[in-house]
């Protein structure tokens, strides 16, 4: 009788193990059914803007491994997610979500980030789990961007993350990517805290911090990019100066778009370093349009046109093309390049509203997932492009 309950549990564990494997796989497969069957703009951003909200408080888990079986071993060992890669989603879904409440009076999408807000931060305005990794702060940015709150109410969690962010400054004046690895420099940090410096930089009068994120993204440019097409490689050896990684990774292109726009868009128009980074923002608009593809996406290594189109590097990338169309002299180059990005986007959205087929998260320099599928991250920067004032409106079709 032992024998036969043993018996029914062992075949009970591994028929949960084979349903842990199988049960994705096949919803994937059914929610794939009818994708791309989007053709006006308004009714796919709504879509997306319903999806982005409801991830906000329950955000998708996003795996930290490639593997599709056995994925109960990686649960178990706690290699399935890290709290750092759902910071980056987060705050992408904040971006969004805040970028559509500048056009639209909705109660429950600001009841919504209230309620994540409340989640994440104290009555004091701190972290209610201290930063420790400078991918923090690209949610802290997201959280100066929310305009329905009063931000100098979570002062306490932005002067933690200034904090933060000092810590990690290595020997060449520049912010590394983990302090175990501060000979180092990724191009993710640029996307990491960029951002966040500039706007709390000029918010608290702090010129400090623009200084460190002007050298953050001018160190990348003479170090870390591929001379003749300026295009990061994934990161560089400070004292070597030697590249390190894939030259066009798309993710990585997205890292560094959104770095340095976002950091231009929080500059004034008469700050000094507002010209410099312009003439940033004008070199790589050239040069990122240069490999998008025929269909308005980019492919996860941008330089060769077999590789799969990545949903997370269009959408990053659309982004910065449509703030870079403010600049007249590239402006219809970048309006063109954005409305290509949202037309191949609407393409691989689920009939739900997900936005498909982006790439997983990387595993370490040089080793890129060959996962394609849904990822916060993609479907933030999707509902903040298309909720931009400054988008496709002025487009011709």
């Amino acid at each position: 009788m032992i024998i036969q309950i043993l018996g029914v549990i062992v075949l009970l564990i591994i028929i949960i193990i084979i349903l842990i494997d199988i049960v994705p796989i096949g919803q994937d497969w059914l929610s794939r059914i009818h994708i791309g069957r989007y053709e006006d703009k308004q009714l796919w951003s709504k879509s997306i803007t319903k999806v982005g909200l409801k991830w906000l408080n329950t955000t998708p888990k996003i795996k930290v491994t490639d593997h599709t079986r056995l994925v109960v071993i990686d649960m178990l060992k706690g290699n399935y997610t890290r709290s750092a890669i759902q910071h980056w989603q987060e705050a992408s879904l904040l971006l969004g979500l805040s970028e559509y409440l500048q056009n639209h009076h909705d109660l429950e999408v600001e009841r919504e980030l209230k309620r994540y807000l409340d989640m994440k931060f104290d009555r004091q305005g701190q972290w209610r789990q201290m930063p420790t990794h400078v991918d923090t702060a690209i949610l802290a940015y997201a959280l100066m961007k929310v305009d329905f709150i009063e931000t100098d109410d979570y002062k306490l969690a932005l002067d933690t993350t200034w904090a933060m962010i000092r810590e990690h400054i290595g020997h060449d004046g520049t912010v590394a990517y983990r302090k175990f690895m501060k000979g180092y420099r990724y191009v993710d940090t640029i996307g990491f805290i960029c951002p966040f410096l500039v706007a709390y930089g000029i918010r608290y009068e702090l010129e400090e911090c623009v200084e460190l994120a002007l050298k953050q993204i001018k160190a990348y440019e003479e170090r870390g990019m591929l001379e003749g097409h300026h295009i990061p490689s994934h990161a560089y050896e400070v004292d070597d100066k030697l590249p390190l990684g894939l030259f066009g990774w798309g993710r990585g292109l997205g890292w560094y778009a959104i770095g340095l726009i976002d950091a231009w868009n929080e500059l004034p128009s008469d700050h000094a370093y507002k010209a410099i980074l312009e003439e940033s923002v004008k070199r790589f608009a050239k040069a990122a349009i240069a490999f998008q593809q025929a269909n308005g996406n980019w492919n996860w290594t941008v330089t060769r046109g077999e590789c799969r189109p990545d949903s997370s590097t269009t959408a990053t990338l659309g982004w910065f093309m449509l703030n870079a169309s403010k600049i007249e002299e590239i402006a219809d180059m970048c309006l063109d390049s954005a409305n290509q990005a949202s037309n191949y986007l609407m393409k691989v959205t689920r009939r739900n509203g997900a936005v498909d087929f982006s790439q997983g998260d990387t595993k370490d320099i040089g080793v890129y997932s060959m996962l394609f599928n849904i990822l916060p991250f993609t479907q933030g920067f999707c509902i903040r492009m298309m909720n931009f004032n400054h988008g496709f409106k002025v487009v011709k079709r």
